[in-house]
């Protein structure tokens, strides 16, 4: 699995694109694929953030949720916003989603081979 991440509007996903050279990807926006096989094709999953802030408003539980995509799709690329930079939210339901999307991050990262943050559409190799 590999791990793009960085701010809003940064390039990621052409990044990824372009880094990896992704010829016919099946991308999942803001969703997780459903366990369906992509016959060969590579599974990239953009706005990660999305799906885990969606989850928690669905009142689901993103870290369990994801232990079965890691093992179903391993080489899977996923890109997700910086959300922990700025201002702390007001909204105790807003630092919950920032804190866990931080968290999920951190065990993504520990389990990625690669991890890239975007900056301008020019990526930096932290792992």
């Amino acid at each position: 699995m590999k791990l793009v991440l960085g701010g809003y509007a940064q390039g990621k996903l052409n990044y990824a694109m372009s880094k990896y050279q992704l010829q016919d990807p099946v991308v999942f926006d803001g969703v997780l694929p459903d366990g369906v096989p992509l016959q060969g094709r590579q599974a990239v999953i953009n706005h990660f953030h999305q799906w885990v802030k969606n989850r928690i408003a669905e009142g689901g539980c993103p870290e369990e949720d994801l232990l079965p995509l890691l093992d179903a799709y391993r080489d899977c690329i996923i890109i997700c916003d910086e959300v922990g930079n700025g201002i702390v939210p007001a909204s105790p339901a807003e630092r919950e989603y920032r804190e866990r999307v931080g968290r999920i991050l951190i065990t993504l990262a520990q389990k990625a081979e690669e991890v890239e943050r975007v900056i301008c559409g020019i990526g930096q190799k932290l792992k």
